[in-house]
């Protein structure tokens, strides 16, 4: 299938106040999926996997163990979420997810991140057919066919399993997410999981112009400083 797969770029920050941004945004994933489906990650494993990838981006325990208790209080914000799609400096395709109490003060964000660097905010479905959304696992190992193997030996539905960078990456539908990681855990009790997430996998890149690599730095840069993004999803391919 040769898809393929960056490994998240919720890249280590180097500033106090980036690690904020990055705490006060799993802070909010944490508080809404405790509160929408049970703060006990033991019976919530949506949950579990949510509190595992903090952790792995080196989120303190206070502040995944201060969104849990939030949750379980009465009252407290309503967050919805919401979905905006576009296309990038260059020409890529972008697909941006937030989490918001004022859908007017998102909408405003993102489209301003649109406006000052000359990119195109589209419509809903405008570029998401050009993406596939599956469940993605990476993991050491040595052997795509023996991984293979015991996923289809475990009556998975897998997508594709390949090796990059060397890693093992499996794909497989979003509904076959707990199945899956299950499977591989059971298949290789030792392993930890570099990549444990539900995601956009773009079908195909686009190459960014190296003119439009400044520019298309400065759009992401400006949309990771949203407070209401959670996730930014595209398919550009940057110069070497």
């Amino acid at each position: 299938m040769g898809r393929s797969f960056e490994v998240r770029k919720v890249s280590m920050a180097k500033t106090a106040g980036q690690k904020t941004k990055v705490y006060s945004k799993y802070g909010k994933q944490i508080y809404v999926m405790a509160k929408n489906s049970g703060a006990d990650p033991v019976n919530n494993p949506s949950l579990r996997a949510l509190i595992d990838k903090a952790k792995r981006d080196q989120v303190p325990a206070h502040v995944i163990e201060r969104a849990l208790e939030k949750a379980k209080g009465v009252g407290g914000e309503d967050y919805v979420a919401a979905r905006y799609e576009g296309y990038g400096p260059g020409g890529c395709a972008v697909i941006i997810d937030c989490l918001t109490d004022n859908n007017m003060r998102t909408i405003t964000d993102v489209k301003n991140c649109f406006t000052k660097t000359g990119s195109k905010f589209g419509a809903p479905g405008s570029v998401a057919h050009s993406f596939d959304h599956l469940a993605v696992f990476a993991f050491e190992g040595s052997s795509v066919d023996d991984v293979l193997e015991a996923l289809l030996m475990a009556d998975v539905d897998v997508s594709d399993v390949e090796e990059q960078n060397g890693q093992i990456v499996v794909f497989s539908p979003t509904t076959e997410y707990a199945k899956t990681k299950q499977a591989i855990l059971d298949a290789y009790p030792e392993t930890t999981l570099a990549v444990d997430e539900i995601s956009f996998i773009p079908q195909t890149s686009s190459d960014v112009p190296e003119d439009d690599v400044p520019m298309f730095e400065k759009f992401i840069s400006m949309l990771n400083d949203c407070d209401d993004v959670q996730e930014i999803y595209h398919n550009a391919k940057l110069p070497a």
